[in-house]
């Protein structure tokens, strides 16, 4: 009987160590930084952005974005507001928002966008997190 606490003592200091492994590997690796497309988008031509917003979001999804901002309220604090509206689009890394932009894809239907907004478009890199 007491062999078999010696083995089940063994196999549970085992099972810590290769937690306790995994966990110290995992916290040294580096953080990528997420990023983000900002976007200040004054519609021109409604019709033709409907185009475009039928296929943005399954392309932008594509890439494991995500909107964060999509329209809604906005309130100038310093400054002038935007003339039209403002989207941020969360990626996983400076390279995926580059990608996705880059991306086939999204040049088929950027010409929509293009032709039926004044946009002003930037990728910023957000702060890794610990």
């Amino acid at each position: 009987m007491r062999l078999n606490y010696r083995i089940a003592l063994v196999l549970m200091a085992g099972i810590l160590i290769g937690v306790a492994g995994a966990r110290l590997v995992h916290a040294q690796q580096p953080r990528t930084a997420p990023a983000y497309v900002i976007a200040e988008v004054e519609v021109t031509d409604p019709s033709t952005l409907q185009k475009y917003g039928e296929k943005a979001p399954q392309i932008v999804a594509s890439f494991n974005g995500h909107y964060v901002v999509r329209g809604g309220k906005t309130v100038a604090l310093e400054g002038q507001p935007p003339k039209g509206y403002i989207v941020v689009i969360g990626f996983d890394s400076l390279e995926k928002a580059r990608a996705w932009y880059d991306s086939p894809d999204y040049a088929a239907i950027r010409p929509f966008r293009q032709s039926s907004t004044k946009s002003r478009i930037f990728i910023a890199e957000g702060v890794a997190q610990p």
